[in-house]
């Protein structure tokens, strides 16, 4: 099934007062960093965000995916407009960092769901990517999980490199032409 923007935003922002509880059982969100990345600024509650997601069910039948429609969700992280598992799951994150959570009912739709995409009591599997947090420009370094153990590439210094910004690149390449 595919929702256009505005369903999903309402989709998502539903059970902003659910009572939260416990494990996957007990209500414990599950997070599993599936592309690490480094950077100076982090996801913090109140940050303004784009991230691309897919959601399935346990069964791995996927009930929505922003990846589809070729456009990320945009929403405040911590604001109650996106389920707990999400405003909880996003925090701390880098641009370009990927994640799976998997989100037990307390911290999702609840003991009765979202009919009728979302039947009462379901743990939700969301892979996601963090697109951008709005208005934070900032430097970041790719480490994905399984990667060479090598580490990240180190400058002369013996610095960890970072990848420049389209505009850093560009002001750096104008001051060598002068």
């Amino acid at each position: 099934m595919r929702f256009t923007l505005p369903i999903a935003a309402a989709f998502f922002g539903l059970l902003a007062n659910t009572a939260i509880a416990g494990d996957i059982e007990d209500g414990k969100l599950v997070i599993d960093v599936t592309h690490k990345v480094e950077c100076s600024r982090k996801t913090r509650s109140g940050d303004v965000i784009d991230v691309h997601y897919t959601g399935k069910f346990t069964d791995g039948i996927k009930f929505d995916s922003s990846v589809d429609r070729n456009q990320p969700f945009h929403f405040i992280l911590g604001a109650g407009q996106v389920i707990p598992g999400w405003d909880q799951g996003l925090l701390d994150m880098c641009p370009g960092e990927k994640r799976t959570l998997t989100i037990p009912y307390q911290l999702a739709y609840g003991e009765h769901g979202r009919p009728p995409v979302i039947p009462a009591k379901s743990t939700l599997i969301f892979t996601t990517e963090l697109i951008a947090i709005e208005g934070v420009t900032q430097q970041t370094v790719e480490n994905p999980i399984g990667g060479s153990s090598e580490g990240p590439e180190l400058d002369e210094n013996g610095q960890v490199k970072v990848k420049e910004t389209k505009e850093e690149a560009a002001a750096e390449e104008a001051k060598d032409e002068l």
